[in-house]
């Protein structure tokens, strides 16, 4: 058996209703908060569709009112899952927006219980990046860089990511840290999302993304430097990824 599954969270953001728009309805805007490679048909029968490493999912656009109200729902799956979003802007004084985020869908199976956690922790982690996005970076459009492996032992994996990037013991939101990932450039930046298994740090330059993941450790960062180079990035963050869980 499987389950039908809803859950809202509103915030004000530091941006204008048409700014926000853009991020939650444009290819460019939702690459630099979102997961994948987006593109967006436009209006009421339109799409947004997300390309996940080669599968793509379509999602129609059911509402289409630019600044005030956009809604999609993914296709639906031969075993029922599917996935919708609804936002709805509302302006506020001093040039920000309120946002209500309402995202609803079916799992399928027995264990839908435990994919829906995972769905939870990640929507959270990707509304705060959405947040984060908007409240830094309004007017620049990031590259998504992703990378997932698969691993017998999610807990030890995520362990192994979180020790390879040196962060401390007793960090938690809102503290300054310096990664340091193996290979790489040090990151110096702000924990801007930390729950059990999800970080993410903002830099200068970069929304940095590692997660444990249901089905496996992965990151998805968005970096906002010019000239960034998505596949040669993924190329480097996978081969990290793949030392660090080892």
């Amino acid at each position: 058996m499987g389950h039908p599954w809803t859950n809202e969270d509103e915030f004000e953001l530091n941006a204008t209703p048409e700014e926000v728009w853009l991020a939650i309805a444009s290819g460019p805007g939702i690459d630099s908060w979102f997961m994948g490679v987006n593109e967006v048909e436009p209006g009421v029968g339109g799409s947004i569709n997300t390309d996940f490493g080669g599968y793509v999912q379509r999602s129609e656009i059911t509402a289409w009112e630019p600044a005030r109200h956009l809604a999609h729902t993914s296709q639906t799956d031969p075993d029922g899952r599917f996935i919708a979003f609804e936002y709805l802007l509302e302006a506020k004084d001093g040039g920000t927006t309120v946002m209500r985020q309402i995202a609803s869908g079916f799992l399928p199976g027995d264990d839908w219980e435990a994919e829906f956690e995972a769905m939870l922790t990640g929507g959270l982690m990707y509304g705060r990046t959405l947040r984060s996005y908007v409240d830094n970076f309004t007017g620049r459009f990031g590259v998504p860089v992703s990378a997932m492996v698969q691993h017998p032992d999610f807990g030890r994996a995520w362990a192994g990511m979180l020790a390879d990037l040196g962060l401390p013991s007793d960090a938690a939101e809102g503290d300054r840290v310096t990664l340091t990932p193996t290979g790489r450039e040090p990151i110096a930046g702000v924990i801007d999302y930390f729950a059990d298994g999800y970080l993410g740090v903002r830099a200068d330059d970069a929304l940095y993304r590692f997660y444990r993941g249901f089905y496996g450790p992965g990151l998805g960062h968005h970096v906002f430097s010019p000239g960034a180079d998505r596949s040669a990035l993924e190329a480097e963050w996978r081969s990290w990824l793949e030392g660090a869980v080892a």
